[in-house]
């Protein structure tokens, strides 16, 4: 994916820039280790397959902030600024990878 190329609604070019990057450094640093603890690539890159990031419920742990990860755990990613908890009650189905989204 390109950083210049906004890949689905609720991003702005700086987000999605911010985004990006800090998902290449969660691959670079953690993606083994989170592989290795069960996260599935909804949970990490997951988005509404229609509105994007505007539904944050459906957003998985590296498109919701643009933060860089310290710490990846069996029930949750651990940022700079807070936490995303991997199951959370209520939580609703059918996300898809931030680069299916139709557009």
């Amino acid at each position: 994916m390109k950083p210049s190329v906004v890949p689905c609604p609720g991003l702005t070019p700086a987000g999605w820039q911010a985004v990006h990057a800090a998902s290449l450094d969660f691959l670079d640093k953690h993606a083994d280790e989170a592989g290795q603890l069960g996260w599935t690539t909804l949970q990490l890159f997951g988005v509404h397959p229609d509105l994007g990031v505007i539904r944050s419920d459906f957003c998985g742990a590296m498109v919701l902030s643009g933060d860089l990860v310290s710490k990846v755990e069996a029930d949750f990613i651990r940022f700079e600024r807070t936490r995303y908890f991997r199951d959370v009650p209520g939580r609703p189905k059918g996300a898809v990878p931030i680069w299916a989204v139709k557009r």
